[in-house]
């Protein structure tokens, strides 16, 4: 029972320890003032900032919510171990026991969000996938990657959203742009930003040789209707074309596709996987503002690397992650050396030891 105690005593320190980095209180009378003003009858006269609002006042509750109910959880099992202290109830031993092991792994969870601190770590995210070099297996791997994150965030219980695909000649996909929706989903996922390089026997060789492919990750945050990020409409260039994917099948005469250029930093963006050009206009200005918004942020690691004397690499082009199918199974991300063989279970969504991994490196030395 001794090591029972010390296991809760441990986890009680910790959670408090994180309960006042949080700082509850104030996040409560942040509920308060956001329940307030969602009390307002001319709310819903701007539909897109009530929208904001409302995912915003329903995060923080949720949140608020989920660490007290961690906190009482762990209170629970106090009094239920002075319970069998007390009256030697041992039957329940095992059941506390089950029950200290999950709070340790609920603790640890939610460590990584204490942790995760940038401006933008609690929004939705948006996931761009970019096949690479290797023709038609890099299209196939990176289509292989798309339903990784599928199913990852399908995992986790999240809602994944298409934005746009453009298919391969032959099979897999060009690239594809998703938006996964789930608390710090930017948070998570950008821990996936960079190269993802497969190895494997090709299926599309009839020679049967060992092929290299190569995939691009990019992940920006979804800001929504984010003040921060204002875009002139004199600073971009909307071009619109006919689409290849089922909105332009659907309307064959009508150029339903739309490519937007920022011209200021030369940032392209496009949209055809809704029917409509007004549809697709709308999801590539909101891919736009998340690249700007990611841009930002990078200008101002820059800058605080910069003043620590730190080397900053270029993100675009790093190879992050090794994926070998032959002549071994091993998936290994290069900045962790966090590695697995079990590699059919990473691809069908089993990525939380690698993103934790990248947190535990990047994220939890800077916490003070």
């Amino acid at each position: 029972m001794s090591e029972l105690r010390e296991r809760l005593e441990a986890l009680t320190l910790t959670l408090e320890d994180l309960l006042d980095r949080l700082d509850i209180p104030k996040k409560q009378l942040e509920i308060q003032k956001l329940e307030e003003e969602a009390a307002r009858p001319d709310l819903w006269d701007q539909p897109a900032r009530a929208q904001e609002l409302m995912r915003r006042l329903g995060r923080l509750k949720e949140e608020v919510e989920s660490w007290l109910r961690l906190r009482h959880r762990i209170q629970e099992a106090r009094e239920l171990l002075d319970l069998v202290e007390a009256e030697g109830e041992e039957a329940l031993t095992a059941d506390l026991e089950r029950e200290i092991s999950a709070l340790e792994e609920e603790v640890r969870r939610h460590q990584f969000e204490v942790w995760m601190s940038g401006p933008y770590d609690r929004n939705d995210a948006i996931l761009a996938i970019h096949a690479g070099a290797g023709g038609t297996d890099a299209q196939d791997w990176a289509e292989m990657l798309l339903r990784m994150y599928l199913r990852w965030a399908e995992r986790r219980g999240w809602e994944s959203e298409l934005l746009d695909k453009v298919d391969g000649e032959e099979a897999g996909i060009k690239s594809a742009t998703v938006l996964v929706k789930g608390p710090y989903a930017y948070g998570y996922l950008k821990a996936e930003k960079g190269v993802h390089r497969l190895v494997r026997i090709s299926p599309f060789d009839a020679a049967h040789r060992r092929h290299t492919s190569f995939a691009l990750v990019e992940v920006w945050p979804d800001i929504g209707e984010s003040p921060e990020i204002i875009i002139h409409p004199d600073d971009i260039v909307i071009e619109t074309f006919r689409a290849s994917t089922a909105g332009g099948q659907h309307m064959q005469k009508n150029e339903t596709a739309v490519r937007i250029r920022h011209i200021p930093t030369g940032i392209v963006v496009s949209c055809q996987n809704e029917r409509s050009q007004t549809q697709n206009k709308e999801t590539a200005l909101k891919i736009l503002k998340a690249r700007l918004a990611e841009l930002e942020e990078q200008k101002r690691r820059a800058e605080i690397a910069a003043l620590k004397g730190e080397h900053v690499s270029a993100e675009w082009g790093n190879q992050i992650r090794s994926y070998v199918l032959h002549p071994y199974q091993l998936v290994k991300d290069h900045r962790t050396d966090y590695e697995t063989s079990q590699v059919e279970r990473v691809l069908d969504g089993e990525l939380d030891e690698f993103i934790e991994a990248y947190l535990r490196q990047a994220v939890a030395p800077s916490r003070s």
